[in-house]
């Protein structure tokens, strides 16, 4: 079955761009064009990210979230865009996106409505994906509001996953399944990752240092259940969207994030305005070192090795037999702290026996130089901030 179902895409976390949590639902483009969810905000977006180096980083994907459709059906049962909104339709979108060289992905529900009250795709989930794949969409992610039992919802999941692979078109398929389930039962990952290419567990992240420390600790929590499951064509998404760029993270706090994000191999999808963004956010985002280690053809994800009052230690098994290392430290007060740990503690005592060498990847990049496997390694730390190394 697992088989059968795979469809070959995903093979290390998607990236790309999400409306959600930047523009939320914002739909009176007369009031406020430049924050409306439209055909505009998307072509603006495409435009910046094929000239402005994101396209090249490996963020292929601009991604339309909730509150794109109109409030009914058509006389067919189909699904449609918002015509004030999205005056082309999402054929004429997708076409502009693919011209820039970028993918479109796009937003259902598993249930009777969206999240926002919008047509759900329960008991159409054939014709939407016959829909979704005419129009040249090339991601779905398909929300668990609205349905009436958890039969119904896993039901849902599943059928919307076959519906897809039937369309024959490539469609990468991002599941909000465990969420949903977690209140009620322990979700099987086994089984999700034969259906979905990555699966939401956690809450909607928000611009708040509070939200992005809130889903760190739960995944280390959790740590036993989800690590092993991801991996090529199925990742855990802790909430893909990196709010890097916004209002509410400082530097130190956006490093973090980033850090943490391609520890965790999460998908890596930015909700931010690509046309109003520091050079310093940019310059995180695009940075070429994290990308890869969030991209590690390994795909293995990493988890919390070590937790010392507010110092937390992480590693990420790398090809080649390298790791990646978080040293985070989560105090909110005072100056930087020191944390000091034994090499022998990374990779089982493998990742540095006999000697290995060491390179700071953030905030900066910066040679170590190479340490034998019985010595100490002390990393200062500012107050919400992390520093990355590749071992």
């Amino acid at each position: 079955a697992a088989l059968a179902l795979d469809n070959g895409l995903a093979r290390t976390p998607p990236m790309g761009w999400l409306h959600w949590e930047r523009f939320l639902c914002g739909t009176d483009c007369a009031a406020d064009p430049r924050r409306c969810v439209s055909e505009q905000l998307f072509v603006e977006m495409a435009d910046r990210m094929a000239a402005e180096g994101w396209r090249d980083a490996g963020y292929e994907f601009i991604c339309i979230d909730d509150c794109w459709m109109a409030p009914t059906r058509d006389e067919q049962g189909r699904l449609r865009a918002d015509p004030r909104r999205f005056p082309g339709g999402i054929r004429r979108l997708a076409d502009y996106v693919h011209s820039k060289g970028l993918k479109l992905g796009i937003y259902s529900d598993v249930g009777n409505k969206t999240c926002a009250g919008f047509p759900g795709s329960y008991n159409y989930y054939d014709l939407d994906a016959q829909t979704f794949a005419s129009w040249g969409v090339d991601l779905l992610k398909f929300d668990g509001c609205n349905s009436d039992s958890l039969e119904l919802l896993a039901e849902g999941y599943r059928r919307m996953s076959l519906a897809l692979n039937r369309t024959g078109r490539s469609i990468v398929y991002s599941c909000e399944w465990p969420f949903y389930l977690r209140p009620v039962q322990q979700p099987n990952y086994t089984e999700i990752k034969q259906y979905c290419n990555h699966w939401r567990n956690f809450y909607d992240v928000y611009d708040s240092w509070s939200s992005i420390k809130s889903i760190l600790d739960w995944t280390a929590l959790h740590q036993d259940t989800i690590v092993k499951i991801a991996g090529p064509g199925g990742w855990n998404d802790p909430d893909m969207a990196l709010v890097i760029g916004n209002f509410g993270l400082s530097w130190d706090q956006s490093v973090t994030q980033m850090a943490m994000w391609a520890i965790m191999a999460a998908p890596l999808f930015m909700s931010n305005d690509l046309r109003h963004i520091s050079p310093e956010a940019k310059c995180l985002l695009q940075n070429k070192e994290v990308i890869a280690i969030n991209q590690d053809p390994l795909g293995k994800q990493g988890y919390q090795l070590i937790k010392d009052k507010s110092f937390q230690l992480w590693e990420r098994p790398l090809s080649g037999r390298a790791y990646a290392v978080a040293v985070l430290n989560q105090q909110e007060i005072g100056g930087p702290q020191n944390f000091t740990f034994s090499l022998t503690f990374l990779g089982n005592g493998l990742a540095c026996n006999p000697a290995c060498s060491i390179q700071q990847v953030l905030p900066t990049s910066r040679d170590w130089g190479v340490y034998s496997w019985i010595s100490s390694l002390s990393v200062e730390v500012n107050p919400t901030g992390t520093v990355l190394l590749k071992v």
